[in-house]
């Protein structure tokens, strides 16, 4: 094998990764093709590999999809795949991301400070399906009216669509793992068996 036969593979695998992503995200061609600039007979013969892609067409497409070129063009893996998160701060939350640009999902472990029992959970709305794991401490999770404690071990998940929020359930700080998909799929979780 030589490399262009390598190569030639790779691009041969683009179609169907590239149909796979839109099929996943529910989009119509037609859709697609006003989010990327990208015609629709363009689209389609990228998908049925009656067309090579290009540079252009693959860094517009990887922005609506939210994924690296590598990751379109099923490129092999050779850096180190261990993430070396770099925390950020938000609102006294200390975020930690979790995954790199992944556009299915969003890991983050997060910090949230000690919160007064007598304040108001600040809430937001935005597309997108949340899943919140506590890692240690309390929480309170704030969905619209509604308001849960969260102990350390529990989980819940819930469509961000719903005005929502989270905060430390006492003046301790908790910690949580959190999952986002933007596109606003469910977490898939899968037992032992399958």
């Amino acid at each position: 094998m030589t490399d262009a036969d390598d190569l030639g593979r790779m691009l041969d695998g683009v179609a169907p990764r590239l149909r796979a992503l839109r099929t996943r995200r529910g989009l119509t061609l037609g859709e697609l093709s006003e989010q990327t600039g990208i015609s629709v007979s363009t689209l389609s013969r990228l998908e049925s590999g009656g067309r090579r892609p290009t540079l252009d067409l693959l860094i517009r497409l990887a922005a609506v999809y939210r994924a690296s070129l590598d990751d379109l063009v099923g490129a092999p893996q050779i850096a180190d795949p261990r993430i070396h998160p770099k925390p950020f701060y938000r609102d006294g939350k200390a975020i930690i991301p979790l995954t790199r640009s992944n556009p299915d999902v969003v890991a983050f472990k997060m910090v949230l400070p000690g919160h007064s029992p007598d304040e108001p959970v600040a809430q937001s709305v935005h597309d997108g399906y949340d899943w919140v794991y506590v890692l240690s401490g309390r929480i309170r999770l704030a969905l619209g009216d509604d308001e849960l404690v969260l102990e350390r071990g529990e989980a819940a998940e819930f469509d961000t669509r719903t005005p929502h929020g989270m905060a430390s359930a006492s003046l301790e700080p908790a910690e949580i793992l959190n999952l986002l998909s933007p596109q606003g799929e469910r977490a898939h979780v899968r037992g032992a068996g399958g």
